[in-house]
């Protein structure tokens, strides 16, 4: 729900702010005149320094919008919409890729033999028969790199050049992306991909809804839905309305949080809040929308893809340095047997070379400096010792090892047509160096796709006849018909509307979620953020609670056979670090009631201590999760209308304010998600990926060690890891909280005699785990520091409840401390910081099988 801050609610200082926004540009016949002066910044909580006027092109010129790139030479601080990810020019292309491939140690100890064949003096051998193997290695590389930057050019010359329309003049005109700047607004039809970070102003969905497909930002295949404001929506339909939007926007930084927007828009005297869900990023593509409207916030470098990206860097793998090891290690070999020949060359020199009367050659010179050349001759005759088509080989082997990756039909993944593909050339050999594979489980380990399977409502478990027959949906005619539930009592029971938790229950999962609904040919197709939403929503629609459509501040469901509307007064959203949402409803008496749906471990330090059934609930939730059953619980709360006024005053606040807003918003939410009342819980199915068991089974024998790092319950966690074969019957099961002794005398041995581990005294301590049997570790998110060592002894490690930041914690420590190469295993927008965090990554598509972690595109 968007709220804005009405007109009469402005303080006079705000009205003076707001005229001098109005006055801050005047527009001439031919040119805009701007009158410079200091204005105050609309964020009371700190300075905003990214603005972007709408329709107004001169305005993002302005000096104080200049940065300095060089001496005295600045220019707009605002990124064109063109993006450059390839490494090299005409003018850059030899002096760049020469000084990259100077970087190999064998290379430069060819240029200096080639140096010192150039002095007669000193030379043995003529100076082409170095220069021409020399200039041959350092051109078939120079090739190899021009080919694969020519490549790149392509690309962005492709992505450049593509079309969309943009207003100009008043009216929407065709222009190339790279001709797109900060402050346009374009339009976008459907399948088009989106050229720049938008602000989403309105569609041609009802409330300006808009599906976006993030598969190229996030691995994600499921359409997720961004909405315009409600002001937005109601005001900018026509191209006329269009082209007389003048809003200025105040907003962070361009930075790389894929998950994070926080800003403002002025627009008529009035402040509205920006967030992530008002936008449309680059590289999404627009699904189920005939056109949209957006205005241009961040263009090209400036763009949230891009600042992911980074920068293109010269990758170096294991193997380069092993090489540029031995290349050391062999000059140091050739130096020294050299010093010896030269060293006998001068006593050779002194005791016969100057009395033999045929050796003379005219030059009278000392023995020691006959040493010294001779030093030199040597180090060039023996300059074979070193291979100058070392390098040169390994890459032509790289590249015919990416050739046979991408040929490799046993790694075609013909459900989605998909073949194995190899994004890099120089990074093959990284596989066979894999020490450890952590890999997300939900997508990754299992297929994403949730069946509503049991709950428990008020203390009662349904769903556990597994043997009778399914349920006849015939009498709902919402019903989807390839829903499964097999416990025929809660049917009954919910369609009697005697029992009020049953109805209470459902009428829950039908209206706190965030899902969208399209009506195609009489059907209702739910357009949900997550599997797990939709597989709620959808079993509340077979139970007779049909969702039906939503607005901005709307919701209505059908309630067995009435059709029902509820005010949507406030979304309290979810995220990872709260684990749950909620929703507060006005509903048709007028009484407000607010929803909650989280993990168990957050609901229940919010429940009432008047809340029922907690302990049979917690009972039937472990139950639920031994049998590998994702759960979530269920409650409720009543608002009073006074307890809630105050409290939306203070959300409003948060709403819109800039610095911290997410903080801000979860310490208001923290206050209203108190004392709740207990329903019931979920319990959904996620089945395994085919050939799990096996794949990790091949993966073991190979002593690649694999941690699964997931947000899900401890006992869901453990039991997936059994069955999928990470855990086994011999394996001896080490927890978080039974190791704690472990660590504290760890810990306490460190403190007794810290001097012996700072000079390295103690690096082999003591095994955590004596004897030969095999270990494994189930740890929480809350046991992550100082474990490094004992979980690295396990055969197997599984993290459950754990954040996104967490799992990009748990890599880096492995990497930092073990200095093993690492693999990382992900398919959604929450493993990003966890996959950027490796040596070697996957970054897969949420139906891909495991299979990948041994039969993968490399990516860096």
């Amino acid at each position: 729900m968007y709220t804005y801050r009405p007109v009469d609610t402005f303080k006079d200082e705000d009205v003076h702010i707001l005229d001098r926004e109005e006055r801050w540009f005047e527009r001439g016949v031919k040119e805009a005149i701007y009158v410079k002066r200091k204005r105050p910044s609309l964020n009371r909580g700190g300075d905003v320094t990214w603005k972007v006027k709408a329709n107004d092109r001169p305005y993002h010129q302005l000096p104080e919008f200049k940065k300095k790139v060089f001496l005295c030479i600045k220019k707009s601080k605002y990124s064109g919409n063109a993006i450059k990810t390839y490494k090299y020019n005409v003018i850059t292309f030899l002096p760049l890729n020469l000084y990259e491939q100077f970087k190999r140690v064998a290379n430069i100890y060819f240029l200096a033999l080639l140096i010192l064949q150039i002095i007669p003096e000193i030379s043995t051998l003529p100076w082409y028969t170095t220069l021409i193997p020399l200039v041959i290695v350092l051109g078939i590389t120079a090739i190899k790199d021009l080919v694969d930057d020519l490549a790149r050019h392509r690309m962005d010359n492709e992505i450049n050049n593509r079309k969309c329309e943009v207003l100009l003049n008043g009216r929407f005109q065709e222009a190339k992306w790279r001709e797109i700047q900060v402050g346009d607004v374009v339009r976008l039809k459907k399948n088009d991909f989106i050229p720049a970070d938008l602000l989403l102003l309105s569609s041609s969905n009802p409330n300006s809804l808009c599906y976006v497909e993030t598969a190229e930002l996030d691995g994600e295949t499921n359409l997720k839905f961004r909405m315009g404001l409600r002001v937005t929506d109601e005001r900018l339909q026509e191209d006329h309305q269009l082209a007389d939007f003048n809003a200025l926007i105040e907003c962070e930084e361009p930075n790389n949080r894929l998950d994070k927007f926080t800003g403002m828009m002025l627009w008529d005297r009035e402040r509205y809040p920006l967030e992530l869900d008002n936008m449309l990023l680059r590289g999404c593509k627009i699904r189920n929308t005939d056109w949209c409207h957006g205005l241009v916030i961040f263009a090209g470098g400036d763009t949230k893809i891009m600042k992911n990206g980074g920068k293109t860097r010269f990758k170096r793998t294991k193997i380069d340095e092993l090489m540029n090891y031995m290349v050391y290690t062999i000059f140091a070999l050739l130096i020294l047997v050299s010093a010896g020949l030269a060293i006998g060359h001068t006593y050779w020199y002194e005791a016969i070379g100057t009395k033999a009367w045929y050796l003379f050659d005219g030059k009278t010179q000392t023995p020691g400096y006959r040493g010294f050349l001779s030093f030199w001759g040597y180090i060039i005759v023996l300059n074979t010792m070193v291979p100058i088509s070392l390098y040169v080989s390994v890459e032509v082997i790289r590249l015919g090892q990416s050739k046979f990756i991408n040929w490799d039909l046993q790694m075609y993944f013909a459900e989605k047509d998909t073949p194995a593909k190899a994004r890099t050339t120089t990074l093959n050999e990284q596989l066979g160096q894999i020490q450890y594979v952590f890999s997300d489980k939900t997508g990754t380990l299992t297929q994403n796709i949730m069946q509503f399977k049991k709950c428990t409502i008020a203390g009662r478990s349904y769903g556990t006849e597994e043997k009778a027959a399914p349920v006849d949906w015939s009498w709902n005619r919402y019903a989807d018909k390839k829903f499964q539930f097999m416990d025929h009592s809660l049917v009954a029971l919910v369609r009697s509307k005697k029992d009020k938790d049953a109805m209470e229950f459902f009428k829950l999962l039908s209206l706190c979620h965030t899902v969208m609904v399209e009506h195609k040919d009489g059907d209702l197709i739910y357009q949900a953020a997550s599997p797990d939403e939709g597989a709620l929503v959808t079993a509340a629609r077979n139970f007779g609670y049909v969702f039906l459509s939503r607005t901005q501040d709307t919701m209505t469901i059908r309630e067995m056979d009435q059709e029902m509307t509820y005010e949507m007064l406030a979304l309290l959203d979810f995220n990872s670090d709260r684990k749950r949402m909620s929703i507060i409803l006005k509903f048709p008496d007028g009484r407000i009631r607010l929803y909650c749906k989280g993990a168990d471990t957050v609901i229940y330090e919010r429940l009432s201590p008047n809340s029922k059934h907690k302990e049979t609930t917690q009972t039937a939730l472990d139950i639920f999760a031994n049998e590998t059953l994702r759960t979530l619980c269920l409650c409720y709360k009543d608002i009073s209308a006074e307890e809630f006024e105050a409290w939306s005053r203070r959300h409003k606040e948060a709403q819109v304010t800039m610095n911290d807003r997410e903080a801000a918003l979860d310490a208001v939410y923290e206050q209203i998600e108190n004392n709740l009342m207990l329903i019931g819980a979920t319990a959904i199915e996620d089945k395994l990926q085919d050939g799990v068991p096996e794949t990790i089974a091949k993966l073991a024998k190979a002593d690649i060690k694999i941690w699964v790092l997931t947000g899900d319950k401890k006992e869901t966690a453990e039991n997936i890891g059994y069955s999928c074969s990470l855990l086994t019957d011999d394996m001896e099961i080490h927890y978080g909280e039974d190791v704690n002794e472990k660590l504290t005398r760890r810990q306490a041995s460190r403190r007794d005699d810290p001097q012996a581990y700072r000079r390295g005294k103690k690096k082999t301590a003591e095994p955590f785990f004596p004897g030969s049997n095999k270990n494994a570790l189930i740890i929480t998110g809350g046991w992550l520091i100082d474990f490094v060592d004992m979980a690295c002894e396990c055969e197997a490690v599984i993290c459950c409840r754990v954040t996104p930041k967490q799992k990009a914690n748990v890599v880096s420590l492995v990497k930092k401390y073990k200095k093993a190469v690492t693999l990382s295993i992900g398919d959604g927008a929450n493993d990003v910081n966890m996959i950027k965090s490796k040596d070697t990554s996957n970054s897969s598509t949420t139906s891909f099988s495991f299979f990948l972690c041994c039969r993968m595109s490399t990516t860096d």
